[in-house]
Order: structure tokens, then sequence, then C-alpha cells
């Protein structure tokens, strides 16, 4: 049962890493976005030394190059999805998000002229109906019924149809990645793409530190921004687990981990006081049905 432990070691960093970058993005620090940036990019750069110096993972400069356009694309969508914690629920934004493996075999489907098996259209039907009906609600919810279920909530928001649109923004980036991520490691091996990638986002986390903290000359504060260091080592632990895991035994481990934002969803309720209506909880449950069902498909594929 190793698989199964590791499948639930990603899922709740990986919930975790949501939960701690929306406790760590509060609406009135328009830097907050670049701050998480930094602090993910500052644990995958120790990561990533790790691997090189003790684990002996072989990189250069010309795999950094050649895995950039996933790495870039996945850090963009990141980067987006932590400006749209500021404006939207974690409990909406978390399921929009990682709905993007509907999106991705849509663009096999499309692209590469690959065949859908039934299973793999059925989950694309079924997200692709959910997130829809996910962003109706949120945008068509009356504004008093909204302020009520938000009066327990630490953080009030307001209608708009960019705090739904973000992130389907990152949904559809990171999809984008995802797709070349499967096209670039037809020649590269995985484990030095995956360094590429740390070293990249190390590389952001510079950029970022450098604009924050010498050309904004913000400061940073323990209790505001420690959750986005947190995020980040949550993020990192939770993508070393999920390796492990899909390699120990896919067609198990990935309907589990793709759950993920089912706990996020929880951690929101929990201890964020993030309230929803009836409808918004019934999309997320229709959305997250198909997520499950995409990552069953996944792990049969992975066996196959």
């Amino acid at each position: 049962m190793k698989w199964f432990l590791l499948a639930v070691v990603a899922l709740l960093f990986w919930s975790g890493s949501d939960f701690f970058s929306k406790l760590g993005s509060k609406p009135d620090d328009k830097l907050s976005h670049w701050k998480m940036v930094m602090a993910v990019g500052l644990v995958m750069g120790l990561h990533a030394a790790y691997e090189v110096f003790f684990g002996g993972v072989e990189i250069s400069l010309d795999i950094i190059i050649a895995y950039l356009p996933a790495s870039l694309l996945y850090i963009l969508s990141m980067t987006i999805g932590y400006v749209g914690l500021r404006y939207i629920e974690l409990s909406v934004s978390s399921p929009i998000c990682n709905s993007s493996g509907a999106v991705v075999a849509l663009a096999c489907f499309f692209i590469l002229h690959e065949k859908m098996e039934p299973l793999q259209t059925a989950a694309v039907i079924i997200i692709c109906t959910g997130v829809l009906l996910l962003g109706i609600v949120s945008y068509t919810e009356d504004d008093e019924k909204r302020a009520l279920r938000q009066s327990q909530s630490e953080i009030k928001y307001t209608k708009s149809l960019i705090a739904v649109l973000i992130p389907v923004l990152y949904c559809l980036i990171d999809a984008a990645g995802t797709f070349a991520d499967n096209l670039l490691l037809e020649t590269l091996d995985e484990e030095s793409a995956n360094v590429a990638y740390e070293l990249t986002f190390l590389f952001m986390g510079i950029i970022a530190a450098v604009y924050v903290l010498i050309i904004k000359r913000d400061t940073l504060a323990r209790s505001r921004d420690l959750p986005k260091l947190l995020g980040g080592v949550c993020e990192t632990a939770g993508q070393f687990a999920y390796i492990f895991a899909l390699s120990a035994y896919a067609i198990g481990a990935a309907p589990v981990i793709s759950a993920y934002c089912v706990v996020s969803v929880l951690w929101s309720r929990i201890f964020l006081k993030e309230k929803l209506s009836w409808k918004h909880y019934a999309s997320i449950a229709v959305t997250v049905i198909g997520i499950v069902l995409l990552g069953l498909f996944e792990g049969l594929s992975g066996e196959a």
C-alpha cells in the first residue's frame, strides 16, 4: 500500500498548497502574487539543489532551455492563479483550476487527433459542465444572498466576471503547459525536466524578489508572508510525492490525487469560514466527479 500512502501525501500537500497560498493572498496586498513566486521559487530551488547534488539528477543549460516552454507556461499559470486568490473563494477557484486535465484531453483530440475513449469523453463532458455551472452560479448570484453567506467569512468578495475568468485562464494556461510537457518528455528525462522547471522557478523567484524588495521597496512580514512559504513547501512536497505515487501504481494513485481540490474545499470551509450555496456545492460535486473519472482514465492508460 505504499502507493496509497504516497497518493494521500500528495493529496494533503497539494490541498495544503491551495490553503496556504490562499491564506497568504490578502486582497489589500497587490504584490502578494509576486511574493508567492518568491516563496515557491526559493523552496523549489532548494529542492533542485538537493536533487542535483545528492540525488545525482543530470541537469544542464541545454535541458533547462529545452524544457523552458513548459516551465514558463506552468509558472505563468501559477502566478495568475495567485492573483485570482485575492478575488474569489478558494472553494470556487480550486475545482476550476484543477480542471485543466479536461482541456489537455480536448487539445490532444483536436490538435494531435488522438482518440478519446468513452470514459475519457464522459469525464471531459462532466468537468466542462461542472465548471460552466460553477461560473454561472457564481456570477449570477444575488448580491444580498452573497453578502449573507459571506457574513461569517474572514474576507468579503464582490460579484465580478474577472474573478471567475482568472481561474479559467489558469486552467487554460496550465493545460497548455501540460500539453507542452507531454511533447517535451518524449525526448527529456522526467527527473531532469522537473529539476529544470524548479531552477526556472528559482530564477523567476529572484526576479520577483528584485521587483518587490528593491524596485517597489516593499517589506516582508512574518504574519502575512509565512503562509506563502508554507504554500511553497507544500507545492514542492506534493509534486515529489505525486511522481513516486504514479510510478508505484498509477491506476490507484491518479484518481486519489486528482481529488485534492475536495480537501481544499474542506480546508476553506473549516479554517477560512467560506460558505457557499447549495448550487455552488452541487456544481463543485459535478466537477470533482469528472476530475476523478479523468484521473481514473489516466491511471488506466498508465497501466496499459
